[in-house]
């Protein structure tokens, strides 16, 4: 299993109040993603393709293990029919990362252009997918921490964390983590946004694409069922 696929089921099954942690990293964990950017094309418009045809059944088999196990192709099916049909659709980026890959597409529908974005994982495996219209609670909490980290307020994103996570992570911890991941991604420029990855259960996972000089990374935020943030990976691989 590579990294990618086996931190999403670990992060998924992690107990509550568990931190993170690794050694220092060695220039083969600070590679970026094996996916090629040209791979990564292929598959995202094999998955736009699938999604004009609302093709449920094509979209389930490229999730995840991790990711198709918690969802059936009925409620793919289901997602795929409350929205309005697609036109056209197209790649417009692809930003390789560490152990993840993001790509912004653009679909095209009645009411004109709409951005999608697509995370996937080392073996070119959907993790998950937007419009970027659509922001849920828990993407919006997760979104929020981030941009605390980013903007240094060590003490505010620790306030978004459950009260047991928190007696685990000092402020200084999220500022050592958050700093190391900044020098060796090549400084932080932007968050692109977030993305749900499995939802509705006692532990649901948020994927943050943050941009940095070298690459986008997307950070792994976990939840209760109950919204309240319960497990972090700003990046094991760097810290």
């Amino acid at each position: 299993m590579k990294l990618s696929a086996a931190l999403l089921a670990l992060s998924l099954t992690a107990p509550i109040g568990l931190t993170i942690t690794a050694a220092a990293p060695t220039q083969a964990q600070t590679a970026t993603t094996d996916l090629s950017p040209a791979k990564a094309t292929q598959v995202s418009e094999l998955l736009l393709k699938a999604l004009r045809q609302r093709q449920a059944s094509v979209l389930h088999q490229t999730l995840t293990d991790s990711v198709r196990s918690s969802i059936t192709v009925e409620q793919v099916q289901k997602r795929l029919d409350q929205r309005t049909a697609i036109n056209n659709s197209r790649v417009v980026g692809v930003s390789p990362g560490y152990r993840t890959t993001t790509v912004d597409a653009v679909v095209t529908t009645a009411a004109g252009d709409e951005p999608l974005l697509i995370v996937l994982d080392d073996d070119g495996k959907l993790l998950a997918w937007k419009w970027t219209d659509q922001v849920q609670p828990i993407e919006t909490t997760a979104l929020a921490f981030v941009k605390d980290l980013a903007d240094g307020k060590w003490l505010m994103a620790r306030s978004k964390l459950s009260l047991d996570l928190q007696q685990d992570l000092a402020p200084a911890d999220l500022q050592r983590k958050w700093t190391k991941l900044d020098e060796v991604a090549g400084g932080f420029r932007k968050i692109k946004d977030a993305v749900i990855a499995s939802q509705g259960g006692n532990q649901q996972l948020v994927l943050v694409a943050v941009e940095f000089g070298k690459a986008t990374s997307n950070l792994f935020v976990i939840f209760d069922d109950r919204g309240r943030i319960i497990n972090v990976d700003i990046s094991r691989d760097f810290v």
